[in-house]
């Protein structure tokens, strides 16, 4: 009787400092004031624990325990409170607040200031806060962001909203990276795709294209030839600008690609999925140069001479447009 009582009282021991432990981790350490909207990219418990840490909240590994399975947030934006009342009782409510969501689009082609422009248009953020959040993210002046449709809450401040923008890019670009390489890529041959990608966007949007301007690239550099492309000239603030001759003359950096060979220095605005792909596997072709068609299409050739006959039926077609506007609005030609 007396062994049994031992016992028990071992037992009332231990339960009372597992009690008193749970108490004190409960209520002494503090989880901390973090981010107070958050995006949840998945609905496990590690995936929530990565992402209050991130933001600023102090978790532990004990917290596995006290996160309920069937009350995780599912993927989304949440709005985080009652970080005051115990951790029990904070993961409890993690799921409690879901935000209104909008979604907004980064298009192919757009530079670091116009996403900015049109997400502080939409989401009444400010634009200088917005600019300081990029720079404090961004690898690159431009082309970080990848382009496609983005779920944000409406209440996201400039940081989260970056936050969000950076790693949801940076997850498809490890996916891709995954998914294509056999062994880890190093920084500089991926920022080379990137670099690849951002020409071949601004060179065309068709993705039936995209291949065929990445082997007129490869084959170019392969050749030891200048790129002499357009696009490479539309970077920040001179994207979607026609390339005069006189552009052409008077610009002196490195993006000028009748100027100097190889790549420019970095990625030219943002590009699409489709467009890396298509820098890491370029067609097969001996095709040097490419022209654009009234249809919008290109015309690719392997010699200069083929290239100079489309160019001619291009601007055959400029002049016979020329003339035809001219006509129907009864404005003179000039000369």
């Amino acid at each position: 009787m007396g062994r049994r009582l031992k016992h028990l009282i071992r037992l009332l021991e231990a339960l009372i400092l597992l009690l008193a432990f749970g108490l004190a981790y409960n209520f002494l350490i503090p989880i901390g004031e973090g981010r107070k909207v958050l995006f949840f990219d998945a609905n496990t418990t590690q995936s929530v624990l990565k992402t209050l840490k991130k933001n600023g909240y102090n978790v532990t590994s004990f917290d596995t325990w006290l996160i309920p399975k069937a009350q995780l947030p599912l993927k989304g934006w949440y709005h985080i409170g009652y970080t005051s009342e115990g951790r029990w009782h904070f993961f409890h409510a993690l799921n409690r607040s879901p935000l209104p969501e909008m979604r907004i689009v980064v298009y192919p082609g757009e530079t670091r200031n116009e996403i900015l422009s049109r997400l502080a248009n939409d989401m009444k953020l400010d634009t200088e806060k917005l600019k300081k959040c990029y720079k404090s993210y961004a690898r690159y002046p431009e082309g970080d962001i990848l382009a496609g449709t983005y779920t944000l809450a409406r209440s996201a401040d400039e940081n989260a909203t970056l936050d969000y923008l950076f790693d949801q890019s940076n997850a498809q670009f490890s996916a891709f990276k995954a998914r294509y390489f056999d062994k880890p890529v190093d920084d500089y041959t991926f920022k080379l795709l990137m670099i690849i990608a951002s020409i071949i966007q601004k060179e065309s949007n068709r993705p039936e294209e995209m291949p065929l301007i990445s082997s007129v690239i490869y084959n170019r550099i392969e050749k030891g030839m200048k790129l002499q492309m357009d696009g490479t000239l539309n970077y920040g603030d001179y994207s979607h600008r026609i390339v005069t001759p006189e552009r052409i003359k008077e610009d002196a950096t490195y993006y000028n690609t009748y100027r100097y060979k190889g790549l420019p220095p970095a990625p030219l605005a943002s590009f699409s999925m489709e467009a890396l792909k298509a820098a890491l596997f370029p067609a097969r072709s001996d095709f040097l140069f490419f022209m654009l068609t009234p249809g919008g299409s290109h015309s690719f050739a392997a010699d200069y001479a083929t290239h100079l006959k489309n160019l001619k039926a291009f601007r055959e077609y400029q002049k016979k447009r020329k003339a035809q506007l001219a006509k129907d609005t009864g404005t003179p030609l000039s000369k």
